[in-house]
């Protein structure tokens, strides 16, 4: 038996440092509302770093067992084992990431109660599409979300037939080429979770940049390091804002 899986789920690494705005205007009390939404999310870091160290160690367990004969059997039903306990973390990981989205987007859901009190129009404008955005990203993660969850109970259903001592090829074969096509349902939805993240971070610049509201952008990692793990997570951007002269 063959098989290879292809994912390590990219979630967004998000740490603030944040400041007191002064003064109360509605751009600079969205400004407060916005990165404190983004503070919440930083659970992702931890948990991002933790869920792909799992699927590698999973990874690991899966390619000793399919090296291994029926002769193995015990081994076999050891390492079956092992995997399902991996799985289980894995899903106790994804709760608290999606308990921390949920946190954020409570948040969020501030700003658009204070769109309408601004008196730019321009700013508005840019407001508005920044959080027709940001709420997509939402829905795109709840998506993503429950296509990883489906694809560890299908990883844990695999784990479990390998413990069958007659299992049947036919039958693996066909739960793994499910498997496999459920994974793809996760890259696709990551991707688009991952574009509309990209697309966030834009349009909040742009907004900070119509409302004058002046930040500075700040930067987790080295331009090598963002380089090499540009293809596993995509992240918005961490923004502190600057002394202003009003």
């Amino acid at each position: 038996m063959l098989w290879k899986k292809s994912l390590f789920i990219s979630l967004f690494i998000l740490v603030i440092v944040l400041s007191a705005c002064s003064g109360t205007a509605t751009s600079e009390q969205m400004y407060n509302h916005l990165e404190e939404a983004v503070e919440l999310e930083q659970t992702f870091q931890k948990q991002q770093q933790e869920i792909v160290t799992l699927e590698q160690e999973e990874q690991e367990i899966y390619s000793q067992v399919i090296d291994l004969s029926m002769d193995e059997f015990d081994k076999i039903k050891e390492l079956s084992a092992q995997a399902l306990d991996n799985i289980e973390t894995r899903q106790e990981k994804i709760e608290l990431e999606k308990e921390s989205m949920d946190t954020s987007k409570e948040e969020f859901s501030n700003v658009d109660d204070m769109i309408a009190d601004l008196e730019d129009e321009t700013v508005s404008e840019k407001a508005d599409e920044m959080s027709n955005v940001m709420m997509n990203r939402y829905d795109a993660y709840d998506d993503l979300h429950e296509s990883y969850a489906k694809s560890l109970e299908l990883e844990k259903d695999l784990y479990t037939m390998l413990q069958e001592e007659d299992l049947e090829q036919e039958t693996l074969s066909n739960h793994i080429t499910e498997l496999n096509d459920s994974y793809q349902n996760v890259i696709e939805a990551n991707e688009t979770f991952n574009e509309l993240t990209t697309e966030y971070n834009t349009l909040k610049k742009e907004f900070y940049e119509a409302a004058e509201i002046e930040v500075e952008y700040e930067e987790d990692m080295s331009s090598e390091e963002k380089k090499s793990d540009q293809d596993d997570t995509d992240e918005p951007e961490k923004e502190k804002q600057t002394d202003s002269d009003d």
